[in-house]
């Protein structure tokens, strides 16, 4: 009788662990076959940036008699915000200082040119650098290219209306929710773009939150209605209206 070599026990475990690895393989592929489509199928939400932020920005009005770059820092947990201006209007240059205390109530416009310093009402409903709720989806594209790992970013545009007949567009990182642009018109103040880089999660300085020692002498100024956020941003455009 022809009797059969045995495979050794070597050989057995090789095999059960090529079958295995096998397996496990085209598992995970269907697996991540579904989380791809999921995540496809998933349409994007508005969404709420961290807490803590640090970076650069740069200002232009739709005019073109004013552009700006500068530093801008934000703060939830306090409900503060500064944005420092440095640009050209017209044939001069200034430097615009904005320190936002939601908290307070309390919004300060410093011009380190003249060393002056204006103290206004600020609209105590806080509003963080987010996604408004009822914004609503414009497209989600790729900043710059997918054919390579790291050569482009997802991010989302948003739209909608703000108050006095106004609207805006802004652009954030679908991963992070990272601000990168804002895009706002009223007829007030025209066409304003905020576009935003170097964003590092965190608070850089604790003393940006702090107004000037010289606006300690500085008398809060009536206004029919307080500002906020999008007029504080609009003043850039305003000051230039008012120069014409």
């Amino acid at each position: 009788m022809e009797v059969f070599p045995q495979p050794e026990c070597s050989q057995v475990l090789l095999v059960w662990l090529c079958n295995f690895l096998t397996m496990n393989f085209f598992s995970v592929l269907s697996c991540l076959s579904i989380l791809l489509a999921v995540g496809v199928t998933q349409r994007p939400k508005p969404c709420v940036v961290p807490e803590l932020l640090s970076g650069g920005l740069t200002v232009m009005t739709g005019n073109g008699l004013i552009t700006s770059t500068g530093l801008i820092t934000y703060d939830a947990f306090g409900q503060r915000m500064r944005v420092k201006n440095f640009g050209v209007s017209g044939n001069e240059t200034f430097a615009l200082d904005q320190l936002m205390l939601f908290g307070e109530g309390i919004y300060y416009e410093t011009n380190w040119k003249t060393l002056s310093c204006k103290k206004m009402k600020l609209d105590t409903s806080f509003i963080p650098m987010q996604v408004p709720s009822d914004a609503k989806l414009l497209a989600q594209v790729i900043m710059g290219s997918s054919s390579s790992w790291g050569m482009g970013v997802l991010t989302n545009t948003w739209y909608g209306s703000l108050s006095e007949n106004g609207l805006y567009t802004t652009v954030f990182t679908e991963i992070g929710c990272i601000p990168v642009s804002f895009t706002s018109y009223t007829p007030q103040s025209g066409w304003i773009t905020v576009s935003t880089f170097n964003w590092v999660i965190g608070m850089a300085n604790p003393m940006d939150y702090l107004p000037p020692p010289f606006c300690a002498n500085s008398k809060l100024e009536e206004t029919e209605t307080p500002h906020n956020f999008f007029t504080v941003m609009e003043s850039l455009a305003m000051k230039t209206k008012r120069e014409e």
